[in-house]
Parts: C-alpha cells; sequence; structure tokens
C-alpha cells in the first residue's frame, strides 16, 4: 500500500473574520494576511489580530510583505500570531532570516534558468512561492504562466498565479506542487475593499469549487487529498486514504 502525499490550499487575501471561518470550515489550510499597503487586500494588523485570534486550531497563518521596514514586521510579529512570513519584494536573504520565523519567498517566473539562480539566493526559505511575472507588479497579479516550466526546487513549491477553479486541477498535475495559493480575486469572489462575498450569503458556496477541482486533480494523477470526508470517494484499493482532517 502506498501513502499518498495531498496538495496543500492557500487562500490569500483574508480581510473579514467570516471569509476566515469559512475557509477553515471547508478545509483550507493555510489563510494568508496582506500586509502591503498598496492592495486592495490589505489589512491592518490590528484587524489580522482580531481574525487570528478566532481562528481554528491547526489553521496555519500567513503574513505578507512587500519591501517593508525591518521594525514594521517585528511591530506586527508582536501583534499578531503569524506561523509563515511571506516576502514578494526585492527582499535580500538576510532581510527574511532575521525575523527568526519561518519564511516563503515569492518569485515572479520569467524563465526556468532565471527562477532556479533566484530560488537559489533562498537556501534557508521554508518554501519557494511562484507567480506570474508582469513588470512593475509584485504578485497578485491573476495571470497564469506555463506550468510546465515550472523547475525542481530543493524547498517545497507553492504555485500561485491565475489560478481557477477551472484550471488549478492542469495546475497541480503538471507542476505537482506542495501547495497552490489561491485567492478570490482569481476566482471571481473579491469585491472592491478586498472582502470575499459581499453578494453570496455563503462564502463556502465559491471556496468548494477550488477543492473539487484539487481532488479532480489529484484523482487524474493517482493522489489522494483530505477535505472533511470526501476523501473517501477517491479511495482506491491499494491507496491509503487519510482520515477527515
Amino acid at each position: 500500500m502506498v501513502d499518498l502525499q495531498r496538495t496543500r490550499i492557500k487562500l490569500c487575501g483574508i480581510t473579514r473574520q467570516v471569509d476566515a471561518d469559512a475557509a477553515s470550515s471547508v478545509g483550507i489550510d493555510a489563510l494568508g494576511f496582506n500586509f502591503f499597503e498598496e492592495s486592495p487586500r490589505f489589512v491592518a494588523p490590528s484587524a489580522a489580530r482580531d481574525i487570528i485570534t478566532r481562528l481554528s486550531p491547526f489553521v496555519t497563518t500567513v503574513g505578507l510583505f512587500v519591501n517593508a521596514g525591518a521594525e514594521f514586521v517585528r511591530d506586527t510579529l508582536r501583534n499578531c500570531r503569524l506561523d509563515l512570513l511571506q516576502f514578494h519584494g526585492d527582499e535580500t536573504e538576510g532581510y527574511c532570516r532575521q525575523f527568526n520565523v519561518p519564511y516563503l519567498k515569492a518569485l515572479r517566473h520569467r524563465d526556468e534558468a532565471q527562477t532556479l539562480a533566484d530560488a537559489a539566493g533562498f537556501p534557508s526559505a521554508s518554501g519557494i512561492l511562484l507567480d506570474a511575472y508582469k513588470p512593475g507588479l509584485y504578485g497578485g497579479t491573476g495571470q497564469s504562466f506555463d506550468w510546465g516550466q515550472v523547475p525542481n526546487f530543493d524547498q517545497p513549491l507553492i504555485l500561485a498565479g491565475g489560478l481557477t477553479a477551472e484550471n488549478v486541477g492542469q495546475a497541480i498535475a503538471s507542476a505537482q506542487p506542495y501547495s497552490v495559493d489561491v485567492s478570490g480575486m482569481e476566482v471571481g469572489i473579491q469585491v472592491a475593499g478586498g472582502s470575499f462575498n459581499a453578494v453570496l450569503p455563503d462564502p463556502t458556496v465559491q471556496l468548494t469549487p477550488h477543492l473539487d477541482a484539487n481532488l479532480e486533480a489529484h484523482a487524474q494523477v493517482g493522489l489522494v487529498v483530505t477535505v472533511n470526508d470526501i476523501t473517501t470517494q477517491l479511495c482506491m484499493p491499494g491507496m491509503v486514504c487519510s482520515g477527515p482532517r
């Protein structure tokens, strides 16, 4: 029998408690809080702290920064329980390491050689987040790229950039990432002001397609995903399936 890994799911751009609760209830592994003030999904550290305080256990919290002053990052860490830091700007490895908190380094993919060279500069990163390259932007473009060109990294790969319920299955099958990083804006559930669901009364209605597509992708490549009790639908003889999380 073979014990097979599942692809984790990170949902970024959390600004409201209702969205955090909905994401947690449907099995999202990690929630991202964007502390880049120029982003429409910016959340103040004090607001993030209130949301994080009420989170269910075992949900990883990730703080996103772009070329932030070191003292701002430290102040945010003092105010919020952040399990991971995510750096999306022009930060150096020395800058990223100084906070003594595990971190992800986001890279904007142009070609395989350049991406490998950029990743080599961050051997201490807990993971490499790969996003689409667009001049003048530090990510969050909503654009995808050729997943067949994703190189092999020493660290876990977190795949981002233009992922939707329609294409995430293909992305997982092509790049085989450790995790996918999706946003409400990319799946059409984010509106002005950064909240995920100003129209639908139930945010889980829009989160579920991503999970369904994730399950379908794993069925195609012979892997198993656990989202509540959905795993049983994919278990086949000879496969070890995890129980509900």
